[in-house]
Protein backbone atom coordinates (compact mmCIF):
# COMPACT_ATOMS: atom_id res chain seq x y z
CA UNK A 1 0.00 0.00 0.00
CA UNK A 2 1.38 3.56 -0.91
CA UNK A 3 1.00 6.10 1.63
CA UNK A 4 1.85 8.32 -0.87
CA UNK A 5 -2.03 8.80 -1.89
CA UNK A 6 -2.02 12.45 -2.70
CA UNK A 7 0.49 12.47 -5.13
CA UNK A 8 -0.05 10.40 -8.44
CA UNK A 9 2.09 7.68 -9.38
CA UNK A 10 5.23 8.18 -11.67
CA UNK A 11 4.95 7.65 -15.11
CA UNK A 12 8.30 6.64 -16.99
CA UNK A 13 9.23 7.14 -20.11
CA UNK A 14 10.45 3.55 -21.81
CA UNK A 15 14.17 4.60 -21.69
CA UNK A 16 13.62 6.27 -17.46
CA UNK A 17 12.28 2.85 -16.95
CA UNK A 18 14.85 0.68 -18.60
CA UNK A 19 17.77 2.87 -16.38
CA UNK A 20 16.24 2.03 -13.41
CA UNK A 21 16.38 -1.91 -14.27
CA UNK A 22 19.82 -2.82 -12.52
CA UNK A 23 18.52 -2.05 -9.47
CA UNK A 24 15.27 -3.14 -9.87
CA UNK A 25 16.74 -6.28 -10.83
CA UNK A 26 18.81 -6.95 -7.91
CA UNK A 27 16.21 -6.03 -5.52
CA UNK A 28 13.62 -8.35 -7.37
CA UNK A 29 16.44 -11.06 -7.11
CA UNK A 30 16.02 -10.94 -3.70
CA UNK A 31 12.56 -10.66 -3.38
CA UNK A 32 12.03 -13.91 -6.27
CA UNK A 33 14.43 -15.77 -3.83
CA UNK A 34 13.54 -14.73 -0.55
CA UNK A 35 9.69 -15.18 -1.22
CA UNK A 36 10.68 -18.80 -2.35
CA UNK A 37 12.65 -19.49 0.48
CA UNK A 38 9.28 -18.21 2.49
CA UNK A 39 7.31 -20.73 0.85
CA UNK A 40 9.24 -23.77 1.78
CA UNK A 41 9.25 -22.77 5.39
CA UNK A 42 5.94 -22.08 5.78
CA UNK A 43 4.90 -25.72 4.34
CA UNK A 44 7.61 -26.87 6.83
CA UNK A 45 6.69 -24.60 9.56
CA UNK A 46 3.03 -26.04 8.61
CA UNK A 47 4.08 -29.91 9.03
CA UNK A 48 5.97 -29.16 12.05
CA UNK A 49 2.55 -27.70 13.52
CA UNK A 50 0.64 -30.80 12.92
CA UNK A 51 3.33 -32.59 15.38
CA UNK A 52 3.92 -29.40 17.63
CA UNK A 53 1.92 -31.40 20.19
CA UNK A 54 4.95 -33.35 20.87
CA UNK A 55 7.23 -31.20 23.13
CA UNK A 56 10.06 -31.69 21.19
CA UNK A 57 9.24 -29.70 18.00
CA UNK A 58 7.36 -27.07 19.97
CA UNK A 59 10.50 -24.78 20.63
CA UNK A 60 12.18 -25.23 17.02
CA UNK A 61 8.60 -24.46 15.86
CA UNK A 62 8.42 -21.11 18.00
CA UNK A 63 11.99 -20.46 16.29
CA UNK A 64 10.64 -20.91 13.12
CA UNK A 65 7.94 -18.42 13.48
CA UNK A 66 10.18 -15.60 14.44
CA UNK A 67 12.47 -16.02 11.84
CA UNK A 68 9.02 -16.19 9.06
CA UNK A 69 7.96 -13.10 10.88
CA UNK A 70 11.58 -11.31 10.26
CA UNK A 71 11.87 -12.58 7.04
CA UNK A 72 8.31 -11.08 6.02
CA UNK A 73 9.17 -7.94 7.23
CA UNK A 74 12.49 -8.07 5.24
CA UNK A 75 10.73 -8.81 2.12
CA UNK A 76 8.26 -5.90 2.55
CA UNK A 77 10.86 -3.37 3.02
CA UNK A 78 11.67 -4.97 -0.42
CA UNK A 79 9.03 -3.94 -2.10
CA UNK A 80 8.85 -0.76 -0.44
CA UNK A 81 12.21 -0.14 -1.99
CA UNK A 82 10.31 -1.04 -5.52
CA UNK A 83 7.84 1.13 -4.78
CA UNK A 84 10.23 4.18 -3.62
CA UNK A 85 11.85 3.28 -7.48
CA UNK A 86 8.43 3.77 -8.96
CA UNK A 87 8.22 -0.10 -9.89
CA UNK A 88 4.88 -1.84 -8.78
CA UNK A 89 5.55 -5.57 -7.59
CA UNK A 90 2.80 -7.48 -9.53
CA UNK A 91 4.16 -11.28 -8.65
CA UNK A 92 6.51 -12.25 -6.32
CA UNK A 93 6.81 -15.57 -7.51
CA UNK A 94 8.30 -14.73 -11.63
CA UNK A 95 9.42 -11.96 -10.52
CA UNK A 96 6.48 -9.85 -12.45
CA UNK A 97 7.14 -5.89 -12.33
CA UNK A 98 5.10 -2.73 -14.00
CA UNK A 99 6.00 0.66 -13.96
CA UNK A 100 3.54 3.28 -15.16
CA UNK A 101 3.50 5.24 -18.69
CA UNK A 102 1.68 7.31 -20.24
CA UNK A 103 0.33 5.76 -24.17
CA UNK A 104 -1.66 8.28 -26.15
CA UNK A 105 -2.52 10.16 -23.00
CA UNK A 106 -3.85 7.25 -20.83
CA UNK A 107 -2.18 5.38 -17.80
CA UNK A 108 -0.62 2.14 -18.76
CA UNK A 109 1.70 -0.38 -17.86
CA UNK A 110 5.17 -0.77 -19.04
CA UNK A 111 5.83 -4.71 -18.24
CA UNK A 112 8.92 -6.60 -17.40
CA UNK A 113 9.91 -10.03 -15.97
CA UNK A 114 12.77 -10.98 -13.79
CA UNK A 115 14.05 -13.51 -16.45
CA UNK A 116 13.99 -10.54 -19.57
CA UNK A 117 16.71 -8.60 -20.51
CA UNK A 118 14.87 -5.39 -20.52
CA UNK A 119 11.28 -4.23 -20.86
CA UNK A 120 9.96 -5.58 -23.88
CA UNK A 121 5.81 -5.12 -23.40
CA UNK A 122 3.12 -3.22 -21.89
CA UNK A 123 -0.12 -3.05 -20.98
CA UNK A 124 -3.36 -1.19 -20.83
CA UNK A 125 -4.01 -0.94 -16.69
CA UNK A 126 -6.63 -3.42 -16.94
CA UNK A 127 -5.03 -5.74 -19.04
CA UNK A 128 -2.72 -7.69 -17.00
CA UNK A 129 -0.13 -9.83 -18.14
CA UNK A 130 -2.15 -11.81 -20.54
CA UNK A 131 -3.11 -8.35 -22.57
CA UNK A 132 1.35 -7.74 -22.87
CA UNK A 133 2.03 -6.02 -26.27
CA UNK A 134 4.91 -5.63 -27.95
CA UNK A 135 6.49 -2.09 -26.78
CA UNK A 136 7.46 -1.44 -30.21
CA UNK A 137 4.60 -0.47 -31.53
CA UNK A 138 4.14 2.36 -29.48
CA UNK A 139 7.82 3.33 -28.55
CA UNK A 140 7.92 6.70 -29.83
CA UNK A 141 4.25 7.72 -28.38
CA UNK A 142 5.63 6.40 -24.77
CA UNK A 143 8.88 8.50 -25.07
CA UNK A 144 7.13 11.46 -26.12
CA UNK A 145 4.17 11.32 -23.63
CA UNK A 146 5.62 10.10 -20.51
CA UNK A 147 8.24 13.08 -20.59
CA UNK A 148 5.59 15.64 -21.49
CA UNK A 149 7.45 16.41 -24.86
CA UNK A 150 5.41 17.18 -28.15
CA UNK A 151 5.92 13.72 -30.85
CA UNK A 152 6.86 15.64 -33.63
CA UNK A 153 7.95 12.76 -35.59
CA UNK A 154 4.04 12.62 -36.51
CA UNK A 155 3.56 16.23 -36.54
CA UNK A 156 2.82 17.64 -40.01
CA UNK A 157 2.68 21.30 -38.97
CA UNK A 158 4.56 23.70 -40.76
CA UNK A 159 8.15 23.47 -38.57
CA UNK A 160 8.13 19.58 -39.54
CA UNK A 161 8.86 19.00 -43.00
CA UNK A 162 9.46 15.49 -42.49
CA UNK A 163 13.49 15.46 -42.32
Amino acid sequence: MNDRTDQPPKCFSLEEANLRLPLVRAIVKDIVTLFSDLHDRRERLNELRTRSEHSEYRDEVEAMERELEADIETLDTFVAELSDLGAELKDPLTGLVDFRTLVDDREAYLCWKFDEDQIGWWHELDAGFSGRRPVSELQETVSATSTGSHDTAHDSGPDNDGS
